[in-house]
């Protein structure tokens, strides 16, 4: 087995090729997610906050750069954030642009927070980014009284955001969206009168979790979550769990390979973000969730995963949300499974970094994949065998990481190109393979 890295035009090839075993332990990083909401909730909150598995990885630390634009003071030890709160409207100006890098995250949920601020903001990113979907928040922000223009008449970044007054709303949400979600929670603590939002399918409700945790009034009644504005947040200690989108790979990979035993510490189980689990387990993987336990406001345990016979499977309808991310991750694992599996109802993969269909299409098929682009999707046709290739991240940390496992189990040599986009959410991900394979 060989894992090297190497430069190129100033990019990082990451040579990856079949390996004998698959075995140890790995702790993922923190969760991303909840990363990005422990800055900005306790960035609001009265008072001091410690943070604990905090992940600077570059997407989380894009929030961090902007909220201590903002006038946040942060302390960034490690994984350990050190936060003071400025209990509600006290930020600052900011004297330049707000640069939120690759993190579309960082963009809309910073978004809902700068709509209620007296001043006025600018937030852009990077090219990526600017491509990206942005109308989804500025139409709702707006109803609640904001004043945001954004490029391409208001559908894209840089967004130029002045706050207003806010007023609750009812809002129904036209795609099930844990982003836009947050972004009109964000606002609505400054807001007036109770806001109400209507989920078409249940998202990633980390911010609701973290919200009551800090004495928010907020709740869930079937497919609508009502916010009702407090005095203050209170600041929140906390350890992130690992983030079951990363562990997500090693899922993959130990289920794939014909000799793996991989055991998956501190894991997030968040029920809307566990999905990868539940379509494993129905592909027949051998996933086993153990030493089940609490951690803040949100479940979490330890996931063993063993080599597998794999099935083909349909995944579609209100599943397709709690397992947005995973999908490039259970494409590979879809390419060397038994039968067909067809992905349907994941048209939001083609406003990701990178049209997360076509790509994953096409990088697939180049290691010997059966694999057929969908407009909302693809069908995949199990084969025997991957073959190595080169390959392209298309700046996608997700399908980096895909590739790089599709790697340990194909014949030959497989190269990832610019295989750097993973330090958006996970820095040390060719290290822990390179650990986990003997």
């Amino acid at each position: 087995m060989t894992l090297d890295s190497r430069l190129a035009d100033s990019k990082v090839e990451q040579r990856v090729t079949r390996v004998r075993t698959l075995k140890g332990e790995i702790i993922p990083p923190g969760d991303k997610s909840i990363s990005h909401r422990a800055l900005i909730l306790n960035s609001i909150a009265r008072g001091r906050a410690e943070i604990s598995n905090f992940l600077p990885a570059a997407d989380c630390l894009s929030t961090l750069s902007c909220l201590r634009a903002l006038g946040v003071k942060i302390e960034l030890h490690g994984n350990e954030v050190l936060i003071e709160g400025v209990a509600g409207k006290g930020f600052s100006r900011p004297k330049d642009a707000l640069d939120a890098g690759n993190s579309g995250t960082t963009m809309r949920l910073l978004a809902g927070l700068l709509a209620a601020q007296p001043f006025v903001s600018v937030i852009t990113g990077d090219a990526s980014l600017r491509s990206r979907p942005m109308d989804r928040i500025i139409q709702p922000l707006n109803l609640m009284g904001a004043d945001i223009r954004g490029g391409e008449q208001n559908t894209r970044a840089p967004l130029i955001i002045r706050g207003g007054m806010l007023q609750g709303i009812h809002y129904r949400l036209p795609v099930a969206s844990a982003q836009v979600k947050s972004s009109i929670l964000l606002a609505a603590l400054f807001a007036a009168g109770d806001t109400i939002i209507e989920e078409p399918a249940p998202s990633r409700d980390h911010t609701e979790r973290m919200l009551q945790a800090m004495g928010a009034n907020v709740k869930t009644e079937g497919s609508n979550i009502i916010l009702s504005p407090p005095s203050c947040l209170s600041p929140l200690d906390t350890q992130i769990p690992g983030d079951i989108s990363s562990a997500a790979f090693w899922l993959v990979a130990g289920a794939i390979h014909n000799d793996a035993r991989i055991r998956i510490l501190g894991t997030g189980t968040n029920p809307t973000r566990s999905g990868i689990v539940e379509v494993l387990q129905s592909m027949g993987a051998r996933v086993k969730i153990e030493n089940e336990r609490w951690e803040g406001n949100e479940p979490v345990a330890d996931l063993l995963v063993e080599s597998s016979s794999l099935n083909g499977t349909a995944i579609g309808g209100d599943l397709i949300p709690r397992v947005l991310d995973e999908i490039p991750a259970i494409a590979v694992a879809a390419s060397v499974a038994g039968g067909t599996t067809v992905i349907r109802d994941a048209r939001e993969l083609r406003v990701k970094e990178a049209d997360r269909i076509r790509a994953t299409v096409l990088e697939l098929s180049k290691l010997g994949a059966n694999i057929e682009e969908l407009p909302d999707g693809m069908i995949i046709h199990g084969v025997a065998q991957l073959r190595g290739g080169r390959c392209h991240s298309h700046g996608d940390h997700r399908l980096a990481m895909a590739l790089g496992i599709a790697g340990l189990i194909a014949e030959g040599e497989t190269t990832v190109s610019d295989a750097e986009v993973v330090d958006i959410s996970y820095p040390q991900f060719w290290e822990d393979m390179a650990r986990l394979s003997v």
